[in-house]
């Protein structure tokens, strides 16, 4: 998946807003205000990078099948990974580590938020 697909697939996911409070250059996408990606141009200025939340065990685990999942960037590296998007990981794959995160951070969330959310579902 290129950045732009990428981006997509994040706004199709229910109640996502784009926002951009690091600067026009980091999109940040929310789920109620609570952050579940970012995507920017990475460090090597060729591709780019979504930071994505995740499961501590399936981040070191991702991280070990994927050369082009690191930990995340900049964020937390026990529960953020970063993928960088050079075209090795499987669009599937990519979708699904976009949708575990969009999860992870609803199950977070106040059960009145929760239940906005599943709505869309």
């Amino acid at each position: 998946m290129d950045q732009q697909q990428v981006k997509s697939y994040l706004l199709a996911r229910p109640c996502c807003l784009l926002d951009t409070p690091f600067g026009p250059e980091v999109a940040v996408f929310k789920v109620k205000g609570k952050m579940f990606a970012t995507l920017a141009l990475g460090q090597d200025r060729r591709h780019y990078w979504m930071n994505l939340k995740c499961d501590p065990d399936e981040a070191l685990a991702l991280r070990d099948i994927f050369d082009a999942v690191i930990p995340g960037y900049h964020m937390n590296k026990k529960h953020w990974n970063t993928v960088i998007l050079d075209g090795s990981i499987p669009n599937g794959e990519i979708e699904r580590m976009i949708d575990n995160s969009h999860a992870l951070v609803v199950r977070s969330l106040p059960k009145r938020d929760r239940t906005a959310v599943e709505v869309h579902l």
